[in-house]
């Protein structure tokens, strides 16, 4: 991701956290790309022990050989090659044939497989591929030796329901299938990352890659937090992961500070605002039963507690909340008179905290109907 890169100590730090996390597998760089990515690999293999590590290449022997290289001290190795596989990509890219790719593509995984025993195939572009073609090739890789098929939606074209059509399709129509998992790799452009790699697994795929905060080229890559509190959430989908949820947010933080890219408030599960709650109308209803309005349990992925935000669009029941967790107590006629002083201040605060209630109780204490205990500020 542009702006975003590790340098080898930092992508260390985070591939221990990952570890923590509980990733069963962590793509560690490019070998061949930059001696910084092939350091890298080398390094992350001495540092964690149960995560396989994988090295990326093309499907090209000096690639290969780099990466088998790099991965001399992985305790559980695994090389991840493949090409194209889009027509778009065969004729642009490549200037090449279907018949010259699907070679390639066999040739590569056969030439990996005399070195790592653990090989994955990704399929460039899968999303836009002709699918008896991408049959061809998944089966013909397969046969030589590929343990994993990546389906990329290299582009983040596909509809989520067009995208499991193609896991299914797959299944029904590549007659080894059975001895391969097969992977969803899901780009977000159309905001579609999460949702096609969800009905991947919902249609038969086991693998999903995915990235700490969405991560990755233009609009990036599918959210790990996401598509693991999806699962999570709908256990009747019957999908486990080995992921640890209450380290999630901890994680999210770091790979957050070390690219020096902030989280955008809104995102989902690990945003400053997942469980923050600033309606009136949702307050008041998250306070009388958390359910109303979250799916998720902020405790579950590592956060404190749920905030309640108080603004011009904050009710009364909100005020009363925050009021009493600082200490003070103030009766229904109370709350009524204070909450016009409230609004107003509101208005002009956009956000109040607590100092500002502080004020807005001390200056109105006297009236008829509100009490004090002193809170502790």
């Amino acid at each position: 991701m542009p702006g975003c890169q590790l340098n080898t100590a930092e992508k260390i730090e985070v591939a221990k956290s990952l570890e923590e996390l509980g990733v069963d597998i962590i793509e560690a760089g490019f070998p061949i790309s930059s001696p910084g990515d092939f350091n890298s690999v080398i390094e992350i293999s001495k540092a964690v022990v149960h995560p396989v590590i994988c090295a990326l290449t093309r499907a090209k022997k000096e690639d290969i050989d780099c990466a088998v290289e790099a991965l001399k001290f992985a305790k559980r190795k695994r090389i991840h090659t493949g090409i194209g596989s889009s027509d778009i990509h065969i004729q642009h890219k490549f200037r090449s044939s279907r018949e010259e790719v699907l070679k390639q593509a066999i040739e590569a995984v056969r030439y990996a497989k005399k070195s790592v025993e653990d090989i994955e195939f990704y399929a460039e572009d899968a999303g836009r591929a002709h699918l008896p073609f991408l049959a061809q090739m998944i089966e013909g890789v397969i046969s030589a030796g590929a343990t994993v098929v990546n389906i990329p939606d290299t582009t983040g074209y596909c509809l989520p329901t067009d995208y499991g059509t193609k896991i299914k399709y797959l299944i029904d129509h590549v007659k080894n299938i059975d001895k391969a998992i097969i992977s969803v790799h899901c780009h977000n452009d159309l905001g579609l990352a999460t949702a096609n790699s969800i009905l991947g697994v919902v249609n038969g795929a086991r693998q999903i890659e995915c990235t700490i905060n969405g991560i990755g080229e233009r609009a990036g890559n599918t959210s790990l937090e996401e598509v693991v509190m999806v699962l999570h959430s709908h256990k009747d989908l019957n999908l486990i992961t080995g992921i640890n949820t209450k380290r999630i947010y901890s994680t999210s933080k770091l790979v957050s500070r070390l690219m020096r890219m902030s989280v955008q408030p809104n995102k989902a599960i690990v945003g400053k605002n997942a469980f923050a709650h600033s309606s009136g109308i949702h307050q008041d209803g998250f306070l009388k039963h958390r359910d109303t309005y979250e799916v998720i349990n902020p405790v579950d992925v590592g956060v404190d507690k749920s905030l309640i935000v108080l603004t011009a669009r904050s009710g009364r029941a909100a005020l009363r909340h925050r009021l009493e967790a600082l200490g003070y107590t103030i009766t229904k006629d109370g709350i009524t008179e204070l909450y016009k002083h409230f609004i107003l201040l509101a208005d002009t605060e956009k956000q109040i905290e607590d100092h500002h209630l502080q004020v807005l109780f001390e200056d109105f204490q006297q009236q008829d109907g509100v009490k004090n205990s002193k809170p502790s500020l």
